[in-house]
C-alpha cells in the first residue's frame, strides 16, 4: 500500500454536506422514546465501526466498547445509576430539585442495547505522541468515538443516550472493566418512536442553547470586535 495515497474523491456534494448537517443538528440525547425493538447486528456493527474510526492522539485507540443486552447486567447498571441520581438529586435545592427530579435521565432498561466505552490509559505506553503535554488527550479521543458513534446511529435512525449520572465503580464491577481503566460513558442506544424538535432539557426548561456570537472570541479569550466580519454569518 502507498504510504503516500489520497482519497480519489475528497468532495463532498451539496447533498451529503447537507446530511453531514442535518445529521449533527438533528442528533439527540434519548430519554424515554426507545422501542423494544432490537437494532440489528449489521446495524450494530456499522455503528461501531464509525465509533472505533474516530480520531485519537498519537492513533492509540484508547477505546472499548462494551456490548450490553442481558437484562441483569442492566439491571446492576440501573442500580448505580438509581444511587448516583439520588445523591445528584440532593445537590439542587427548591424548585430546581423538584424540577430535576421530574426528568427522565436514562434509558437502561428500556433501551435494547447498551454500550460502555471506556479508556485503556496504558494502551499505548507510557509515552504518546500527542500526550506529551496534554495528558487527557486519550480522554478527549475517546469522547470522539463517542461522538462518531453518536452521529452514526442517528444516521441509522437509532436513537442513543449517554447516562454520566453513575457511579463509576459499580458500572466497573457490573461489567468486569478493570480499575485502571476509565469508564467513559454508558450509552443507551434503541430505534425510538420519535426525535423530538429539540433537545430534552431544553423542551423542559432546564437550560437554553447559547448563542453562538457568545462563544466564539478573536485572538485573545472573549475578545469580540464588533466588526470581525465572521459576526455576521453567527446568527
Amino acid at each position: 500500500m502507498d504510504p503516500h495515497a489520497v482519497q480519489a474523491d475528497p468532495a463532498f456534494s451539496d447533498a451529503e454536506r447537507d446530511a453531514v448537517y442535518r445529521c449533527i443538528f438533528s442528533r439527540r440525547d434519548v430519554r424515554g422514546q426507545f422501542l423494544p425493538d432490537p437494532v440489528p447486528d449489521a446495524v450494530l456493527a456499522r455503528i461501531l465501526r464509525a465509533a472505533h474510526h474516530a480520531p485519537s492522539v498519537g492513533f492509540m485507540q484508547p477505546w472499548d466498547f462494551v456490548v450490553v443486552t442481558d437484562a441483569g447486567v442492566k439491571r446492576r447498571v440501573h442500580d448505580a445509576f438509581r444511587a448516583a441520581n439520588a445523591e445528584a438529586a440532593d445537590l439542587f435545592e427548591g424548585e430546581r430539585q423538584a424540577a430535576y427530579r421530574a426528568l427522565k435521565l436514562e434509558g437502561i432498561l428500556d433501551a435494547p442495547v447498551g454500550i460502555a466505552v471506556t479508556c485503556d490509559r496504558q494502551r499505548a505506553g507510557p509515552v504518546v505522541l500527542g500526550r506529551t503535554h496534554m495528558p487527557d488527550m486519550d480522554l478527549f479521543s475517546a469522547v470522539c468515538a463517542v461522538q462518531n458513534l453518536w452521529l452514526a446511529a442517528r444516521a441509522e435512525g437509532v436513537g442513543l443516550g449517554w447516562v454520566s449520572i453513575l457511579r463509576p465503580d459499580e458500572v466497573r464491577a457490573a461489567l468486569g472493566i478493570p480499575a485502571e481503566v476509565e469508564l467513559i460513558g454508558y450509552l443507551c442506544l434503541g430505534y425510538v418512536r420519535a426525535f423530538l424538535e429539540k433537545p430534552e432539557l431544553e423542551t423542559a426548561g432546564w437550560r437554553s442553547r447559547l448563542p453562538l456570537r457568545d462563544v466564539v472570541s478573536f485572538n485573545r479569550w472573549r475578545a469580540r470586535n464588533g466588526d470581525e466580519p465572521l459576526l455576521d454569518h453567527l446568527e
